[in-house]
């Protein structure tokens, strides 16, 4: 059903009701799931892919396999049948594995974003229920507050103060307000649907309650999506994957040209030679890559969720490893969180407990089946509910400005006590700033308000005045108030707050506090949990630095107080450009700039929607620690990622220059193509395992970036050694054991596989392999097993039809010998590259 919107504005609510086919108390269960089947359910873009995309993008994504596909078929018609059936059968092997290995990676996303997932407040059966935003449908009635986004098109029926930030559908900064009242203006763009919520846009103040009048792709955001691809700027770990993935073509067309013309010209048939250069292709290439990232993203995913830690994308974990910096505010971190208020003061000094009636008053909490709001008009709300304290029948509120965080503060205008009042609230300087009040009277209450932050505690004050009746408030009225007193909250002090920023320290994180509140209020925090502070910054002082001295300050802070939104973004883009990774802890509204620029963007699972929906990374458990682990955990995942690549693209360097040299002096090839395949397809098995290796606590304990350069000289440099072992293995084959074309492949193919197999284990560390650092069971037990599978391949049945025969007893002592040796130098090797190129 698609309405016409320009005759939905128009009508009155009880028309929009009528026109709908709803009710303001909601739709029942049975009707909404008999209209979730009619309208489809409330998705832009089905998060599932499907199974046959993931099975063709095997094909795409690897151009390599179609090409040698097309070769084997050809040599199958040329009646190389047996080969062509191991061809095709390691062929198949790679992309059921590739597959699956997708699907499955593709699964985990989804489990954990049902974690996460957002929900939308509705009516259901007159009852107020949470349900998830794709559950929504047409007629379903939202209830809306402070930082929701706007899950579906709604027609607004009751609004309070709604301001909403349009900015994804039209680009401008500037809030819309909106009303429930009809409109018979006929609108020119979408700022002008004034009783319209739209889609994706955001909630920043007032409250508002609205019906659904399209869901899905029939949405606003739905028809740009369907003509635009949102896709997120590309990260650091991706970027180092696409240079590394240059690299390697580059390396595999210079390779895969000359191997085919020298074979080609020595005499080999041409589709032989094809073959083999495109075995030699495929064996270079670390078809593996992709799944080793995945696993071990994925690996990694799993393994954080059971640690509260929800990575939104599995890339993001990577990005989550390579901080350096984290910008947080002390609330939730430095803090448990949960504010509570403790006591409300006169200008006297004493309790005066009336002025909770005033906070709860000048209050922008909403009331659903919880109160939703800023955490501290949230616990004055639950104070007073809890003391029993409620606003007299006679209060009515006129309008209300929301809290502003550039002023610091609040107000409404309201029918109270039989009198028409303005209500202020917010930061004790703003408040005494408009104030009409005695330079003795303000001292005294600055005196107090000292003290109070002094004990740690957060101060909120209060003023008020009469104020006469007319169509329109602003800011400018917020002037000669009367100062009603303070009201005090805390926040307790997390006990774990010092271990876990030790452990922070240990991974190289330098932690910065930037938070609104005060600086003596965070100096008493930060002191409590043992946070030594290098340097304090107001945002007054930010506000007037520039150039080389706004960055040398921010480098050598650790305590931003009393900034505003724009100023937590100037802060990070400022530590950016100086060349640091930045995550951002954040769960407000004004905190979206700044989760959306930083490296990292990190929210809590109980934070507005658009930060939770913003931030790429989610904690279901507020503190540090939690982002501790996730930061070791991106750590591994990236050591272990560069412990494949170093060795694949080394080892497999080594053997395919070996295999392409050693063709130059044979009448036959060294190793048939399906041999290749077979041996790469068995060393591949073999890694499969690395994302679950042990890794050494140097390897994580500071952040680690792509540096195609050093990968570079680790292939130059290591790819000969191997290739030297390679070649001893030919001499010892045709001089010692006088092997034919069968004894000489299978005896390479034997050699090969253990060696490049099996230095692993030396590549893996940079301490002393085996006594210093130890890989996982796991990857210990694919390797020997690969290694032993590849020993007994040519005693096996089969083994002939793969052009293997029988090797003698004396040639296995000769390669435990050549194992040995080989891993031997390799470790040596190693410790003499590493002085040189570091890591």
């Amino acid at each position: 059903m698609v309405f016409d919107i320009i005759k939905i504005i128009a009508l009155d609510k009880e028309n929009v009701l009528a026109e709908i086919d709803t009710k303001e108390t909601g739709l029942s269960n049975e009707t909404a799931k008999t209209r979730q089947q009619e309208y489809g359910l409330n998705l832009i873009h089905a998060k599932k892919t499907k199974g046959w995309q993931i099975f063709l993008r095997q094909f795409v994504g690897n151009p390599l396999i179609i090409i040698l596909a097309i070769a084997t078929t050809v040599s199958y018609f040329m009646g190389q049948h047996i080969s062509a059936y191991y061809i095709f059968g390691m062929i198949l092997v790679s992309i059921i594995l590739g597959f699956w290995n997708e699907y499955s990676a593709e699964r985990t996303v989804q489990t954990l974003l049902k974690k996460v997932s957002l929900a939308a407040i509705v009516m259901r059966n007159n009852e107020k229920v949470e349900i998830p935003v794709s559950e929504l449908t047409i007629g379903d009635v939202i209830l809306l507050a402070p930082g929701s986004i706007i899950p579906a098109d709604i027609r607004l029926i009751e609004t309070g103060d709604l301001e909403v930030d349009e900015s994804t559908l039209t680009g401008e900064s500037k809030t819309r307000y909106k009303v429930s009242d009809a409109i018979t203006t006929k609108p020119v763009n979408i700022g002008d649907y004034a009783n319209i919520g739209f889609m994706s846009t955001t909630v920043t103040s007032g409250w508002g309650k609205g019906i659904v009048i399209s869901v899905g792709k029939e949405t606003e955001f739905g028809k740009i999506a369907k003509e635009v691809l949102f896709v997120r700027p590309e990260t650091d770990f991706q970027r180092g994957l696409r240079q590394f993935g240059g690299l390697i073509t580059k390396v595999i067309i210079i390779l895969s040209i000359g191997i085919f013309g020298v074979n080609a010209l020595l005499g080999h048939s041409l589709i032989d030679s094809l073959l083999f250069a495109l075995a030699i292709a495929v064996g270079l290439t670390p078809e593996l890559l992709p799944i080793i990232v995945t696993i071990s993203l994925s690996h990694g995913a799993g393994k954080l969720a059971k640690k509260h830690v929800i990575s939104k994308q599995l890339i993001a974990i990577e990005n989550l490893g390579n901080m350096d910096v984290l910008c947080t505010d002390k609330t939730g971190t430095l803090t448990e969180g949960i504010i509570q208020v403790t006591d409300a003061i006169g200008p006297d000094n004493n309790h005066q407990p009336e002025l909770y009636s005033l906070a709860i008053a000048c209050n922008s909490a909403v009331h659903h089946h919880k109160v939703l709001g800023n955490s501290i008009d949230v616990a004055l709300w639950n104070h007073a509910h809890q003391a029993g304290i409620k606003l007299s029948k006679g209060f009515k509120k006129i309008t209300e400005e929301p809290f502003d965080y550039n002023r610091q503060s609040m107000f409404c205008v309201a029918e109270y006590n039989d009198k028409l009042q303005l209500i202020a609230k917010g930061s004790p300087e703003a408040i005494l700033a408009s104030c009409k009040i005695s330079q003795t009277e303000k001292n005294e209450a600055n005196k107090i308000f000292e003290s109070l932050s002094k004990q740690g505690l957060r101060v909120v004050a209060l003023a008020l005045k009469k104020v006469d009746k007319k169509s329109e408030y602003c800011w400018d009225d917020m002037v000669d108030l009367e100062f009603q007193g303070f009201i005090t909250l805390m926040d307790i002090p997390k006990k774990s707050a010092l271990e876990s920023l030790n452990k922070l320290k240990e991974l190289g994180v330098e932690i910065k506090i930037v938070t609104g509140d005060s600086e003596i209020v965070t100096q008493h925090i930060c002191q409590q949990v043992g946070l030594e502070i290098t340097r304090i910054v107001l945002g007054s002082e930010l506000a007037k630095l520039q150039g080389q001295e706004l960055i040398k300050t921010i480098a050598e802070a650790n305590v931003f107080a009393r900034v505003k939104p724009d100023q937590k973004l100037l802060i990070i883009q400022t530590l950016q450009k100086n060349g640091h990774t930045v995550g951002f802890l954040g769960d407000g509204v004004n905190d979206v700039p700044s989760l959306h620029n930083a490296d990292v963007g990190i929210s809590v699972n109980t934070a507005v929607d658009v930060a939770k929906e913003t931030a790429s990374i989610v904690l279901l458990r507020e503190g540090l620690s939690t982002i501790a682990d996730g930061v070791m955990e991106g750590r591994v995942t990236f050591s272990n990622t560069l412990k494949y690549i170093l060795m694949g693209s080394s080892s497999n360097f080594g053997n395919m220059f070996s295999a392409a040299g050693a063709s130059i002096f044979l009448p036959f090839l060294p190793m048939l193509p399906s041999q290749i395949l077979l041996n790469n397809g068995l060393y591949d098995i073999s890694q499969i395992s690395i994302p679950s290796d042990n890794v050494d606590p140097e390897s994580i304990r500071k952040p680690r970036h792509w540096d195609i350069k050093f990968i570079r000289n680790y292939m130059v440099f290591f790819g000969p050694i191997s290739s030297i072992y390679d070649f001893l293995t030919y001499g010892m084959m045709i001089f010692f054991f006088h092997a034919n074309q069968q004894l000489f492949q299978t005896g390479w193919f034997v050699e090969s596989l253990a060696t490049q197999v099996l230095v692993v284990f030396v590549i893996r560390t940079n301490r002393m392999p085996f006594y210093k650092s130890r890989a996982s069971k796991w990857l210990t037990a694919t390797c020997l097993g690969v290694v032993g599978l590849g020993a007994i391949l040519p005693y096996m049945p089969f083994a002939n039809s793969l052009g293997f025969v029988p090797l003698p007893t004396a040639y296995f002592l000769c390669l435990g010998a050549l194992v040995i040796t080989y891993l031997m130098l390799v470790s040596f090797l190693k410790s003499i590259f590493l002085k040189k190129y570091g890591v």
